[in-house]
């Protein structure tokens, strides 16, 4: 009888675990296809096949959901990590890299970038995960600042962090150019200022 009870309650947990993922994942394709302001408790629970009562039993709120779909989204996309570019011999050959790891992963992510930049000012609970996406990329922007020439030169920060940002790499990427192109411009950019 023990053995039973343990069995029901271990595939209760995991069926549990399944209902969640499903729902975390039909509100992560919602937000890529239609965007964040437009998915709603109804979409999400008929996207995953369950009643929009079990969404709630699983996230109280759609706080909760958007940060559970934030964490599981970034576990799938990991953001470009400085060690990609920290090995890299010279200024220009790091920041070089850099630009390459961000623009790669922007354009392997570009839905999700997209409707979460167009729909930030609506949707309060995607706010927080934007801001800390912006200070990781002023990070970035200043480690890579401290070893270029112009170091201290506060247009270099504003030029770095410009260059990093999704919404650069989306205006050139509208302009037809490809992802070695954007970087070889935006290199170009701070180059510039160090003369």
């Amino acid at each position: 009888m023990t053995k039973t009870r343990r069995y029901t309650q271990r595939k209760r947990a995991a069926d549990r675990e399944e209902t969640r993922l499903r729902i975390v994942e039909a509100a992560m394709a919602l937000h890529e296809e239609i965007g964040p302001s437009d998915t709603t408790i109804s979409a999400i629970a008929q996207r995953a096949g369950v009643q929009r009562l079990t969404v709630y039993r699983h996230f109280p709120d759609e706080a909760a959901v958007f940060q559970a779909c934030t964490s599981h989204w970034l576990e799938l996309n990991p953001l470009p990590m400085p060690a990609a570019w920290e090995a890299c011999e010279g200024d220009d050959e790091r920041l070089r890299a850099a630009l390459l790891a961000f623009y790669r992963y922007y354009r392997g992510t570009q839905r999700m970038w997209q409707g979460a930049h167009r729909d930030e000012p609506k949707v309060p609970a995607i706010q927080g995960p934007m801001a800390e996406f912006r200070a990781y990329l002023r990070e970035v922007g200043e480690e890579i600042g401290k070893s270029c020439a112009t170091t201290g030169d506060s247009r270099l920060t504003i030029t770095l962090q410009h260059a990093l940002a999704f919404t650069t790499w989306a205006s050139l990427e509208s302009l037809g150019l490809d992802d070695e192109a954007k970087a070889a411009l935006a290199l170009a950019w701070v180059q510039g200022l160090e003369r």
